[in-house]
């Protein structure tokens, strides 16, 4: 795991790149790759690269990078791992390759040079991000993982291809001009993050999920990127070739797939240990991990003063079952507060998922005493996890019986009430259903669900549920259209689920892990999000994932083969933080500075009287606008930080 950065000269430029510029690049990114720097150049050819290096594997000198293939025609940085190298090892010896150690970056370079840069994508299993620069045709090949765990960024300046792992290595660099995107704005607003292949600046592109792209030398014009794989392309072959075999036959193909899964994460020449936060999907990993290792693997969790957000001691007894080494860091107001400077340099793009929080504090936490961890991340979308996979399809089945005028009065009433006095109600009605008096932000779902009653179709109805400020709400700028560029198939559920595969989880959930885990050198693995595994999900009927309005069935079926069912069946809680309380509280001075009317002011195209009314409704308890107003407060520290 590591920070990748880089220089191509295009036609135009005037000068060749310079090694130090590359260099520079990369100690933007030094917190990625703490264990040391490299660079390579060939000023004739135009091209410069430059890695970050976080030593994971073969932790000598057998690792460092940028990497020379063994015939001196490819040129490698790279960030990620890769799982199967191992396995694609003994075909490359037997080829004739003397490898030089035994870490995975030179098996990648290798299965470049002996079957083409393309072909040798469909090959690996892992996570990365990637630039390979061909000296004998003279071209420059990006590419990225399949899920998109991996960041690069990229765009052209003043005759210069600049990429990088993160923003900050393109801002290193002497061409690079940093203006921002009001679109891209917009649409960070509404979704608390910048979506898609968008960057915020003008001119910066971020190369898709499971996305390639093959730059000629010295050409006049950036070519298309290209797909070579489509997480919508493998549901469309799972839904066409479905599972044939029994319940028990399914239970049995998912545990042997994630225990293959975790097997692959298992090796590390540097401490091993995994985040466990007590639900089914962190419990299913360190389970496996568990039972595959010689000794107690280090689990951490963290934990909050606040007993409707803490769960650390549902992740202790579940520690405690499996036999891990396991901490808890309690995480006061304090402890928020500190953190919180510190996230504009973390996310150094805005971004507004108020669990980068606990995932910064709980990354902090591991570091101290492993440099790899295994997380739970994907059990969600791959086996439909989400409160929206269930509601929104009935949601929309209800839209289609019911008349749009009764569907919003309906709304309005549910409106009616604040999400603090439908909190309080649900509270008040806990004696009659023990169920409810679990659950959290009922207030919060119920103005959601108002929010997509009205809905004209599916599409509208899942992109109200994930909005944090409606658009046109609070963005007056421009903003792109809203219309979708591709064709979901299967039904209603898998439509939901599919959008959150390729829209949710690469621009929310994984940036947020990724950011979090380099900022402090550790790298975060997701074994769910093993590509086969996703396969084999999408072979399987819907039953199987979603049953009687609960999601992940098979998931659960197979971990209660291994660890009792009271010690993780319970409500879905999510990662979060009581944000909202604590903007009341510890964070109030801090937010109100931000969202002084003088300041929002300077931001063209942004409603200062809707943010400040929705403050003033929140810091009276008349609304619960958390979320959105976190928003606004990333954008502006990240703006005081990056753009003062």
């Amino acid at each position: 795991m590591c920070g990748i950065a880089g220089i191509l000269r295009l036609q135009g430029a005037r000068v060749a790149p310079a090694m130090l510029d590359a260099r520079r690049m990369a100690a933007a990114l030094s917190h990625r790759g703490p264990d040391g720097q490299g660079g390579w150049a060939d000023t004739d050819a135009g091209i410069a690269l430059a890695h970050a290096r976080l030593a994971v594997i073969d932790t000598g000198p057998g690792g460092e990078q940028p990497m020379r293939s063994h015939d001196r025609r490819l040129v490698l940085t790279y960030n990620g791992e890769i799982y199967n190298h191992r396995r694609l090892r003994p075909a490359l010896e037997k080829a004739g390759v003397r490898f030089r150690g035994h870490c995975d970056s030179e098996v990648l370079l290798e299965t470049c040079a002996a079957h083409g840069v393309r072909d040798a994508l469909d090959r690996l299993e892992g996570m990365f991000a990637l630039a390979i620069w061909d000296a004998a045709r003279r071209e420059l090949w990006l590419a990225r993982d399949r899920l998109g765990k991996k960041p690069l960024y990229y765009g052209v300046f003043a005759g210069y291809l600049l990429f990088g792992s993160e923003l900050a290595a393109l801002r290193a660099h002497p061409a690079f001009t940093a203006r921002i995107d009001p679109e891209s704005v917009g649409l960070y607003l509404e979704l608390g993050n910048v979506p898609g292949e968008r960057s915020i600046y003008e001119g910066v592109r971020k190369l898709g999920p499971g996305r390639v792209l093959r730059v000629p030398a010295a050409t006049p014009t950036i070519p298309a990127p290209q797909t070579y794989w489509s997480a919508v392309a493998v549901a469309r072959a799972g839904l066409a070739d479905p599972f044939t075999g029994d319940e028990a036959a399914a239970v049995d193909a998912v545990a042997t797939a994630v225990d293959q899964a975790v097997a692959d994460r298992l090796e590390a020449d540097v401490p091993l240990g995994a985040l466990l936060s007590g639900g089914i999907d962190s419990t299913t990993v360190v389970e496996s991990a568990q039972r595959q290792s010689a000794s107690p693997i280090r689990t951490f969790t963290i934990g909050f003063g606040d007993r409707d957000y803490d769960e650390s001691s549902d992740a202790a007894r579940i520690a405690t079952h499996l036999g891990t080494r396991h901490e808890t860091l309690t995480a006061s107001p304090d402890d928020a507060l500190a953190a919180v400077a510190d996230l504009p340099s973390v996310y150094d793009e805005p971004f507004a998922d108020a669990s980068m929080l606990p995932t910064l504090l709980v990354s902090r936490l591991a570091r101290r005493h492993v440099t790899v961890a295994l997380s739970g991340d994907g059990g969600d979308e791959l086996f439909a996890g989400y409160n929206r996979h269930h509601w929104l399809p009935r949601m929309g089945a209800l839209g289609a019986r019911v008349p749009a005028p009764l569907r919003g009065l309906a709304a309005a009433a549910i409106r009616t009430p604040s999400p603090h006095v439908w909190d309080r109600l649900a509270g008040g009605l806990g004696f009659l259903a023990p169920r409810l008096r679990r659950q959290r932000l009922v207030g919060e779902r119920l103005h959601k669900l108002a929010a997509v009653l009205d809905a004209p179709d599916l599409a509208s109805a899942y992109r109200r549920t994930v909005a944090l400020w409606p658009p046109g709400r609070v963005w007056h700028g421009p903003t792109p259209s809203a219309e979708d560029a591709e064709t979901f198939p299967g039904g209603p559920v898998e439509q939901v689920m599919l959008r959150d595969t390729v829209g949710y989880l690469p621009d929310d959930i994984l940036v947020k892990v990724d950011r979090a885990s380099m900022s402090t050198g550790l790298e975060a693995r997701a074994p769910l999000l093993d590509h086969r595994l996703l396969a084999l999900a999408w072979r399987l009927p819907l039953a199987m994932r979603l049953r009687d309005g609960v999601g992940k069935w098979v998931l659960r079926e197979a971990l209660a083969r291994r660890v009792p069912r009271s010690l993780f069946e319970r409500p879905k809680a999510g990662f979060a933080v009581p944000i909202g309380d604590w903007l009341r509280g510890p964070l109030r001075d801090w937010a109100e500075a931000l969202l002084a009317p003088e300041r929002l002011a300077t931001w063209d195209g942004l409603d200062v009287a809707a943010v400040r009314a929705a403050w003033a409704a929140h810091l009276a308890r008349r609304a619960n606008a958390q979320y959105a107003l976190w928003a606004v407060l990333m954008l502006e520290s990240w703006r005081e930080r990056w753009h003062r």
